[in-house]
């Protein structure tokens, strides 16, 4: 997917640049830069000698030395000062700054931290969705996997009255998935297993024709695939295949399989992602996954959190992974 939200440390990121929220010496310090500084070793500082520093929003570009990218962009994030001298602004330029650096160099992977949420004061919400938009907006015209690199689930990155909501949505749904004793799940095997034996042909049982030729009939008249069902939403939804696949948070190459086979069968984090993107209902949710062999279930939290932005018209496929991430499950995207 286009745009990831992962939990590593950044200096082991294997892409073709990570990106230092340094100071404005560029000479190294504490947090991410001291980690990165440590990791490249002396090459890297010995370099950023020769750039005479940097502008608060502003990014400059080194070789990755012992670091397992080809390129460091180091950005100067703003001081958080309650967010009424150009806060916003400045964080938005590291990031765009920064993603041009790595398009020229022609990065096609680039790994950034939460920029100015450590001791530069940003609250971690308002600084992820700072990030989040502005590297949406450049992916959108352009091919390129960011990934946004932090070191825990930190339920504040999608805020606590969400957070809250989200849980006990969670619980509400969720608990009763369990209530079924262990031994009435084994006596409903146990019935279902006796019913199929009884069920089954005899061993010596001739081959039956009828039997063969309404299979074949059956066969004949499958119903649409995934892929048929996904480019008529697209086409009644009047978006183009770019505009679905962008909103889906999906690469185009994968895009691309899905058109060209009909019979294409995607993960079902690729399905929900384009029923996200199509703004599907939770009844055409369902029919969409259907289609590709899957189903919404209580038993799943992340079908739960998916299923809660679906009911409150939330179609923002970042806010959504947002969560998922903070509630520690698998992303929506291809």
């Amino acid at each position: 997917m286009p745009l990831q939200i992962v939990r590593n440390d950044i200096t082991r990121m294997k892409v073709d640049a990570i990106v230092n929220a340094a100071n404005t010496s560029l000479l190294g310090g504490g947090g991410v830069d001291g980690c990165i500084h440590r990791a490249a070793g002396p090459g890297l500082l010995a370099e950023c000698r020769t750039l005479g520093g940097c502008r608060t929003g502003d990014a400059k570009i080194t070789g990755g030395y012992a670091l397992p990218c080809r390129y460091v962009i180091h950005t100067v994030g703003p001081v958080w000062r309650g967010g009424t001298h150009g806060e916003r602004e400045l964080l938005a330029s590291c990031y765009r700054t920064s993603l041009e650096l790595a398009a020229a160099h022609n990065c096609e992977t680039v790994a950034f931290p939460l920029i100015s949420s450590g001791v530069y004061g940003y609250p971690k919400v308002q600084a992820l969705q700072v990030a989040v938009d502005t590297i949406r907006d450049f992916l959108a015209d352009r091919e390129m996997t960011v990934y946004m690199v932090l070191f825990d689930r930190d339920s504040t990155t999608i805020g606590q009255q969400l957070f809250t909501d989200l849980r006990s949505y969670i619980d509400d749904r969720y608990e009763d998935v369990y209530a079924t004793s262990y031994a009435e799940h084994t006596r409903h095997l146990q019935a279902l297993l006796e019913d199929m034996a009884q069920a089954a042909p005899s061993i010596d049982a001739p081959p039956c024709a009828a039997m063969s030729a309404s299979l074949e009939e059956a066969l004949d008249g499958l119903d649409e695939s995934f892929s048929q069902m996904l480019l008529r939403k697209i086409d009644e939804k009047g978006m183009t295949d770019v505009q679905c696949y962008k909103k889906a948070n999906i690469s185009r190459k994968l895009f691309s399989k899905i058109r060209s086979h009909k019979l294409y069968r995607p993960s079902k984090a690729t399905a929900l992602a384009f029923a996200i993107a199509l703004e599907l209902s939770l009844q055409e949710t369902r029919e969409l996954l259907m289609k590709a062999g899957f189903a919404l279930s209580r038993s799943s939290k992340a079908d739960i959190i998916v299923e809660y932005f679906i009911e409150h018209g939330n179609y923002d496929i970042f806010a959504i992974n947002e969560a998922l991430f903070a509630f520690d499950q698998n992303l929506l995207g291809g």
